[in-house]
């Protein structure tokens, strides 16, 4: 079995930091009429640490691909704990049948409490059925199955309260800085935050089956406005972190 996460320590620097843009390669995510969830999640993740990169010199960046690479679920959490990173940012866009719903969502390591936060992390966990030998690899679990998410609730994370401020100042930002419809800070049984032994977070910055927010996300306005409100959001939490006594 996975062993539980280890307890954070209060006052850690953060200074190391992973961005972890979803999909990739043969996996192309969700999709629009014109935009690819991989795309959209490759240019926001390098555009918020470029914005890191440039304001923060002290704190490194690791990204868990910067082209167009097929990335497996558990090497992406691997690579941040490889790291010893005091933070995982993994960057998402979000679709559903109909086109009226759009908006912002972030996500912490969780049970679900709504059909809708299952059916988002049963879409972005599937993306291990593309990995060889999956079952050996993700120990027979299986992303479609509410059975499976069970064992999410053996093992609550330690990250979980700094998950959630880092989420919540997010969601903040989305909504008063770069006007966006925020639908909130949820929980779900995401397989990569799981794995991480750091606070993390997923972020859906939209709805790719809205037309305008397709829209928006694929202008380079749009792309920037996003990765500027998660920069300054990550801004806030570290200095917020480094402060505790």
């Amino acid at each position: 079995m996975l062993s539980a996460n280890e307890p954070e320590k209060a006052g850690t620097k953060v200074s190391v930091v992973v961005i972890d843009p979803g999909h990739g390669g043969k996996d192309p995510g969700t999709h629009g009429k014109n935009l690819r969830e991989k795309d959209v999640a490759l240019k926001i993740s390098l555009a918020l640490g470029g914005y890191i990169e440039r304001n923060m010199p002290n704190v490194k960046v690791i990204y868990t691909r910067k082209d167009d690479t097929f990335i497996e679920l558990n090497e992406r959490a691997e690579i941040a704990n490889r790291a010893n990173a005091d933070l995982f940012i993994c960057i998402h866009a979000n679709s559903v049948p109909g086109r009226d719903t759009y908006g912002t969502e972030t996500y912490v390591m969780g049970l679900h409490v709504t059909d809708q936060n299952f059916d988002v992390s049963k879409r972005e966990n599937s993306v291990m059925l593309l990995d060889e030998n999956y079952k050996e690899k993700y120990e027979g679990f299986d992303p479609s199955s509410p059975e499976s998410y069970i064992l999410f609730s053996l093992a609550q994370s330690a990250y979980q309260e700094s998950s959630l401020k880092f989420a919540e100042k997010i969601e903040a930002q989305f909504r008063n800085k770069a006007g966006r419809n925020s639908l909130g800070v949820k929980q779900a049984g995401f397989w990569v935050l799981w794995k991480t032994t750091m606070p993390s977070v997923l972020i859906e910055v939209g709805f790719l089956t809205n037309q305008k927010e397709e829209q928006f996300l694929g202008s380079l306005q749009g792309q920037d406005a996003m990765a500027a409100s998660i920069y300054r959001a990550f801004k806030e939490y570290k200095t917020q972190m480094e402060a505790i006594n």
